[in-house]
């Protein structure tokens, strides 16, 4: 018995050090070395390689084995556009002749991708539907994973690290990023909103005419542009509120133009039938939501429930944007909350639009490389990168919106930064006046 007690004695012992040792590792992030990072991108990144071209080689032509055009929505960025050349715009927004044409391009058993863009996003789709759907899908993924890239780098090469060696691995970790291949497989415009999003906040505030036409660019994305105005408002920065109203009104005229102006008639017609199938009756699924709505949802709560709750959450997003975009907080924690609240705020984010993270991460990170980091910032920054690969199965599975969580533990560790932040100037300021 005394052999017994000791042995059980001697494993919860090391029971207790193993899980104070974990925690202490997750609180100060030393677990998440150099090289470690670099395995995991490298693994990621050869897996989502061989999916990719594995996929496309087994495909039927344009259709994968599922029966599903290859790059699944982009399909329907491309009979929208194709409508559109041959002069029938205002039927992009019908349901049964926008499918009608998706089923003349993949044939009659392609499944119905829906056209639910503002019709300035046509200005995108009318030059690629001119191409063959194999090269416009490869222009449009390439195109737009290079700007990601670009706009990524751009924000490491700022980076102040302890290894200066160190910036080529954000090029591995970007590209890596599990949201990445969903884009992909997607064949949706996550590249696009984050290299546009992340350009114009780097933009700012040196050259805020330029950042508030790339503001104004993102109109075609209205459920992540809508943080925009709260933040630029309460930042003061006129010149790019006025530049981004001149472009979105711009971009109007000239799809008004191009297209004529019923089209808007026609997308303002399509909204509530969208909204009714797609957001309240989850025909998406509600696990790859990835908001508040979504998560009342998954849950068997009402539409009426969801939307409210939605609503004091995103009041509640948006009201820390104003506040620490009026404040004097770093511009790389600004930009870091803002991506991370235009996520939060919009009840229909689906796990694509995932890949603006790529950006919120990029920027908390060059501020905790340049003022260090704090408890479990490391930690959340790691989860928050590979959420997008685990967010839709977890809550498909579980009913665990892990991918909600996440984003709401980022956004609660930058807020937490600004204010710890702002106190540490003021009693800085307090005592060199002392």
């Amino acid at each position: 018995m005394a052999h017994i007690w000791q042995a059980s004695h001697i494993w919860q012992a090391s029971h207790i050090w193993q899980a104070s040792h974990i925690w202490q590792a997750l609180r100060t992030g030393r677990w998440l070395t150099a090289s470690r990072i670099r395995g995991y991108s490298l693994i990621l990144l050869g897996l989502s390689v061989l999916a990719v071209v594995g996929w496309v080689a087994l495909s039927d032509g344009m259709v994968d084995r599922n029966g599903k055009p290859l790059g699944t929505d982009f399909s329907s960025f491309y009979a929208a556009g194709s409508l559109v050349l041959d002069g029938r715009a205002a039927e992009a927004y019908g349901m049964a002749a926008h499918y009608a044409r998706e089923q003349q391009i993949f044939g009659v058993s392609t499944p119905y991708y829906g056209w639910l863009y503002p019709p300035i996003f046509l200005l995108i789709a009318s030059p690629l539907a001119a191409l063959p759907y194999p090269l416009a899908l490869a222009v449009w993924q390439t195109a737009g994973f290079a700007l990601y890239l670009a706009v990524v780098g751009c924000i490491a090469r700022r980076m102040r690290t302890p290894d200066t060696a160190q910036g080529p691995l954000w090029l591995l970790i970007a590209a890596a990023f599990p949201a990445v291949l969903i884009n992909l497989g997607h064949g949706q415009n996550g590249f696009l909103s984050a290299g546009l999003l992340g350009a114009a906040l780097l933009a700012l505030p040196a050259r805020p005419v330029a950042a508030g036409v790339l503001f104004g660019l993102l109109a075609y994305k209205p459920q992540l542009a809508m943080v925009l105005p709260i933040a630029l408002l309460a930042g003061g920065q006129w010149r790019s509120i006025l530049a981004a109203g001149v472009t979105v009104l711009a971009l109007v005229g000239l799809s008004s133009l191009l297209f004529g102006a019923e089209l808007w008639l026609a997308f303002a017609a399509s909204l509530e039938t969208s909204r009714k199938l797609l957001l309240e009756q989850g025909d998406v699924g509600f696990e790859k939501l990835q908001s508040v709505f979504a998560a009342v949802r998954l849950w068997g709560g009402g539409i009426p429930l969801a939307y409210a709750v939605q609503a004091v959450a995103s009041a509640a997003v948006l009201g820390g944007v104003a506040w620490t975009w009026r404040s004097q907080a770093d511009r790389d924690l600004k930009a870091a909350l803002l991506v991370v609240a235009a996520l939060l705020a919009s009840p229909h984010v689906i796990d694509y639009d995932l890949t603006i993270l790529a950006v919120a991460i990029a920027f908390f990170t060059r501020h905790g490389f340049a003022r260090g980091f704090r408890d479990y910032e490391i930690s959340i920054l790691a989860a928050a990168w590979i959420v997008p690969l685990l967010a839709r199965g977890t809550a498909g599975v579980t009913g665990v919106p892990l991918g909600l969580l996440i984003l709401l533990a980022f956004y609660g560790i930058i807020l937490r930064r600004a204010i710890r932040d702002r106190a540490s100037e003021e009693h800085e300021t307090e005592l060199a006046q002392a």
